[in-house]
């Protein structure tokens, strides 16, 4: 086939353009998680604050991510970052979020009350039923937030290159205005070999940190 030929004779790049698209989606992912796990652990505690947040989270998701890239650099122009890794890496942060916090925020509030109940009866303090008992139950589900988050993520990054991203939707790009199908078809495939191979690995992690009894 034409597009496999066109891989194997542009492997160096694809794979170049494979780590690109890796690397903006794990810092994306990593700052994600390190905002979103902790925003959605501080909603469990105000139910009014939990609405306004996931609903704001909502909104975000509804945003076309042309038009978010395209709103952001004139923002970031100022600093000279409207262009580039920046403002997808902000994108893809911003539609992690909901996932992210709806899944920790659900997970949390959802764990049986008896077992907060006994944990309070054994003298633990708020902070110590969260980090020993609630967190270590919710893991699971908070990982199927972020498997969500990942595979949406690749997804979109792709269409980052449309600002100077770099990453594997440059092919799809330049293959669309150049009429190059197989560059078009190289870069669709491998984005999508990258979400499947994450999807994998995430569910496996998200299946190893349910409690024994609810692993499938």
């Amino acid at each position: 086939m034409p597009t496999i030929q066109f891989m194997i004779d542009n492997a160096s790049e694809l794979w170049q353009l494979f780590v690109e698209h890796a690397y903006v989606v794990g810092i994306a992912l990593l700052i994600a998680i390190a905002t979103g796990v902790p925003l959605g652990i501080a909603i469990t505690f105000n139910r009014k604050a939990a609405e306004y947040v996931l609903y704001i989270a909502g909104i975000i998701m509804t945003i076309p991510s042309v038009a978010l890239f395209g709103l952001m650099i004139p923002i970031l122009a100022v600093w000279n970052l409207g262009i580039g890794k920046v403002p997808a890496i902000i994108a893809l942060v911003l539609y992690s979020q909901l996932p992210i916090v709806r899944n920790t925020y659900a997970a949390i509030k959802n764990i049986d009350p008896s077992i907060v109940d006994a944990a309070r009866g054994m003298g633990m303090t708020r902070a110590q039923i969260m980090w020993k008992v609630q967190l270590p139950l919710a893991l699971g589900v908070i990982s199927a937030g972020v498997r969500v988050a990942v595979v949406m993520s690749i997804g979109i990054a792709a269409i980052a290159a449309y600002i100077g991203a770099g990453g594997l939707g440059t092919y799809i790009f330049q293959g669309i205005s150049t009429t190059y199908d197989e560059m078009l078809f190289a870069g669709a495939i491998a984005v999508s070999l990258m979400a499947i191979v994450a999807d994998l690995v995430f569910g496996r992690l998200e299946n190893a940190l349910m409690p024994k009894g609810l692993r499938k």
